[in-house]
């Protein structure tokens, strides 16, 4: 059985998700100059 590998993987790809969410919450991910996120690009036009 690879129960270890499995949870080994699973461990990573968790720690891996969660400083992904801590730098996007702190705007460190990927601060872009054009962010749709704000609305400028909402879908009007």
């Amino acid at each position: 059985m690879e129960k270890d590998e499995r949870a080994e993987r699973l461990a990573a790809a968790l720690r891996e998700n969660l400083k992904r969410r801590k730098a996007q919450a702190r705007g460190l991910d990927e601060p872009s100059p054009a962010s749709p996120a704000r609305g400028e690009s909402s879908g009007h036009g």
